[in-house]
């Protein structure tokens, strides 16, 4: 017996309840005690680890940080000020930190989720900048077409060092995209570092709704040349761009210049998706996972483009699903990449929701060109360097009423050189 009694509560005394009350066991049964608690206890322990999902093994881990969280419940000076849910996303944040993993594995609150998930369907709000972290600093991987932030004119490259007024140094990255986001018609200011000049600019940029067109293309005037351009790889780029190649060849174009600057990613199977469009066979890239295997990512058969003669544009802002395409079509011999080096975004990013709406973004591969190349923190050099003009680079939609003299007279560097490598031009005959 454990000496369990109950005692009925009497309508007149009130008495409460009392549901365990132990007498000290006999000797002999104390050994039979003792192993009865530590099996419930084992069972208890495992049950719980099983509901929270605490690993084997993190028991001290798990306890230090529960150790330090009440410390600050209890004894911070300004308690009410105390949120749980910061600490617990600061927690987070600290944790993709520490991997090292700058710029790529992150940890999305469920505001970032939704406006991640939305740009991926290529519309979405705020000022239209792609924002990686790189040595703690908030550096500008591109500014999307049409958005305000092209407009003001934020390059790739550039630093953000103050929003609003407040440093940004060293935060984390979803801090800083939060106090860029905001409501529509709002302004931002931005204190930015072009690191060429190392010349800083204020801007205030005023956020809106930006509706992306994914793909685009122009024939340019006097040529047989399309300039075809992909904004960013969003759910169906890969169906708009072979629609597009048909409508270019029936048009009676021969050649085609493939513009992915300033395009920062997006959805891998649309990168391969495109990049098969152009070949004829071999892999678009490889993945390398945490173990070392390496799967290669076939061409998809049916390519509509795989002998139109092509040049690829790319910069800084190329980045992702961009570098994969690109890589993929130089590795085969299939295109001339001009430009400049692109960001170096080389990692398999998967998302792992959480149940408060939340999510990781964790790196748990690594792209590689067809050839084995890895271009994570390196970018992909193109094969004829060009330099960035000190305009806006020309796109499709900024074609439509020019001549072949405005083509020329606007000065976009890089795409003359795509057409000149396309075609018998002066410029081409000088080399």
């Amino acid at each position: 017996m454990l000496g369990r009694r109950f005692l009925c509560m009497n309508g007149q005394s009130q008495e409460k309840l009392r549901l365990f009350s132990f007498r000290l066991p006999r000797r002999r049964y104390l050994w039979a005690l003792s192993l009865v608690l530590a099996l419930c206890a084992g069972v208890l322990y495992d049950r719980w680890v099983l509901l929270t999902g605490m690993p084997a093994g993190a028991e001290r881990d798990f306890q230090l940080m529960a150790e330090a969280w009440n410390i600050i419940h209890r004894y911070y000076v300004a308690r009410d000020t105390v949120q749980s849910g910061d600490l617990t996303r600061g927690a987070i944040q600290g944790m993709t930190e520490s991997l090292g993993d700058s710029g790529h594995t992150i940890y999305l609150n469920p505001q970032m989720r939704r406006h991640a998930d939305t740009a991926m369907r290529a519309k979405f709000t705020g000022i239209g900048v792609e924002i990686k972290m790189k040595d703690r600093q908030a550096v500008i991987v591109a500014a999307l077409d049409g958005s305000p932030a092209l407009r003001a004119g934020l390059q790739p490259g550039d630093i953000i060092l103050e929003v609003n007024g407040q440093p940004v140094a060293g935060l984390p990255w979803s801090a800083i995209d939060e106090r860029i986001t905001g409501p529509i018609g709002e302004p931002v200011k931005l204190g930015v570092l072009h690191p060429g000049s190392g010349r800083r600019q204020e801007f205030t940029i005023v956020r809106a709704s930006i509706k992306i067109a994914n793909v685009s293309w122009r024939a340019l005037p006097g040529t047989e040349v399309a300039h075809l351009r992909i904004a960013i790889f969003s759910e169906g780029v890969a169906r708009d761009v072979r629609s597009a190649l048909l409508e270019i060849q029936r048009q009676g174009c021969k050649r085609v210049i493939l513009d992915l600057r300033n395009d920062p990613g997006g959805v891998v199977d649309e990168a391969v998706a495109v990049a098969s469009e152009f070949l004829s066979g071999g892999n678009v890239l490889l993945e390398k996972n945490a173990d070392g295997k390496i799967t290669p990512q076939p061409v998809k058969p049916g390519g509509v483009a795989t002998n139109l003669p092509m040049v690829v544009l790319i910069n800084g802002g190329s980045a992702s699903a961009s570098e994969i395409v690109a890589g993929a079509l130089r590795d085969a011999h299939r295109a001339t990449l001009v430009g400049m080096t692109t960001f170096g975004t080389g990692t398999v990013l998967q998302q792992y929701p959480l149940f408060d709406g939340s999510a990781l973004l964790l790196a748990v591969g690594e792209w590689l060109t067809p050839s084995g190349r890895s271009f994570w923190h390196r970018g992909i050099n193109p094969d004829d360097e060009v330099p960035s003009s000190e305009i806006l680079p020309l796109i499709p939609a900024a074609e439509k009423d020019l001549t072949a003299e405005d083509v020329q007279a606007y000065g976009d560097k890089q795409l003359l050189r795509a057409l000149a490598l396309l075609t018998d031009s002066p410029e081409k005959k000088k080399d």
